[in-house]
């Protein structure tokens, strides 16, 4: 037995302004400060404040959020007894702000710890409002959450189905201001989540429509975005090509390019996006050398009106495009591209293949690496060579 959750999803041009319905007394919204200079908060705080809420803000939030983080928003969420908690920023704002939520509902969970099997009782003291102002996590749309052990670098995917926010508000006006380099980082983060989202194991009905249809939307449209971003039709498609994946691969797991990547940011600092969408061409590969006929790349690719005669066709001809994808917007494509040395990566091999066997997305891959394949991995990864093991 599977489950499919989503939010209360509003969408489009002013749809911030479905706050004006909000009812409730006490909002504390989640954010970052850029986000509060910028003025964004207070727009939110306003709509608010109109509804006669009482408003407080907790901008602390860093990216790839650490665990002290959370604990440190739940303690302001405490102390104001909220009974709205509306999150405001990119991934790592909202991923903090779940994480947030459970501490407040539930002070005794240790965040380390937050899981899938748990029943957590939340709602008793709060709902949630997802806004992203990012286009690429999705997790306005999701029950996943990740922070960051800073001790020991390591990135942990945690999450429970009962933190899906009660409603996400995807305005394509928040995003219209996004930098070039942040559209491509996060575009290529959505397309990462469509395509494993699809082709992972635990790949559905209810969420393949949903995959292939984001994937299609940011294949068609970041390249506009990321060259003109006042282009409104390339930013409203791209915003919601990022929730439909995050409903996707919300409801059937990511896969292994998000175990490395997960990885790869832990110990380097690289932004999300950038980690998991330059290891995805390359887990392509790896995984078209496994299993005959387990990773539905010959679907993905004819849907992507890609050549896709054979699996290994179409898998080849997937991995091209998203190469082809990510170097039009000036993505590196490669760890060396990053600026990592040699030395570096040898230095943290045994960590990051460490970490990259403890994620939970690894385990959703259809082939499995070893300990010395994830070597060859990374190491190919450094060098931009395409996999052939």
């Amino acid at each position: 037995m599977w489950f499919f959750k989503s939010p209360e999803i509003a969408f489009g041009e002013d749809s911030l302004s479905y706050l004006d319905g909000l009812e409730g007394q006490r909002a504390l919204i989640v954010s970052d400060a850029t986000l509060v200079q910028l003025g964004y908060a207070g727009r939110v705080q306003a709509l608010l404040a109109r509804r006669g809420f009482a408003v407080a803000v907790f901008s602390e939030v860093e990216p790839d959020p650490a665990v002290e983080t959370v604990r440190a928003g739940a303690r302001a969420m405490l102390a104001f007894q909220p009974d709205w908690v509306i999150g405001l920023g990119g991934g790592s704002v909202l991923d903090a702000a779940k994480g947030m939520w459970i501490l407040y509902e539930r002070p005794d969970v240790d965040p380390e710890g937050i899981n899938p099997v748990e029943k957590l009782g939340l709602r008793r003291k709060a709902r949630f409002v997802a806004i992203p102002t990012t286009s690429g996590t999705g997790s306005e749309a999701t029950w996943a959450l990740v922070l960051t052990n800073v001790a020991e670098r390591r990135k942990m995917g945690l999450g429970n189905r009962e933190d899906m926010p009660d409603i996400a508000i995807v305005d394509p006006s928040l995003v219209m201001t996004m930098p070039p380099r942040l559209t491509a980082d996060t575009g290529l983060d959505a397309l990462t989540h469509a395509v494993e989202g699809f082709t992972s194991l635990w790949h559905n009905d209810f969420a393949d429509g949903l995959c292939l249809k984001s994937a299609q939307l940011v294949m068609v449209y970041l390249r506009t975005a990321y060259r003109d971003g006042s282009d409104i039709e390339a930013r409203s498609h791209m915003h919601n090509a990022a929730t439909l994946a995050g409903l996707g691969f919300g409801n059937s797991m990511a896969a292994l390019a998000h175990g490395l990547g997960h990885a790869l940011g832990g110990v380097f600092h690289l932004t999300h996006g950038c980690c998991v969408s330059l290891a995805l061409p390359y887990t392509i590969e790896f995984c078209l050398r496994g299993e005959a006929g387990s990773t539905r790349y010959a679907e993905l690719a004819k849907f992507l009106d890609l050549p896709c005669g054979s699996e290994m066709e179409a898998g080849m001809a997937l991995a091209a495009a998203i190469r082809q994808l990510e170097q039009d917007v000036d993505q590196p494509l490669s760890l060396a591209g990053c600026g990592i040395t040699a030395n570096d990566l040898e230095r943290e091999m045994d960590l990051l293949i460490e970490n990259a066997n403890r994620d939970t997305q690894t385990i959703t891959s259809t082939r499995s690496p070893s300990n010395a394949e994830l070597c060859s991995l990374f190491q190919y990864l450094f060098t931009g060579k395409p996999v052939d093991f």
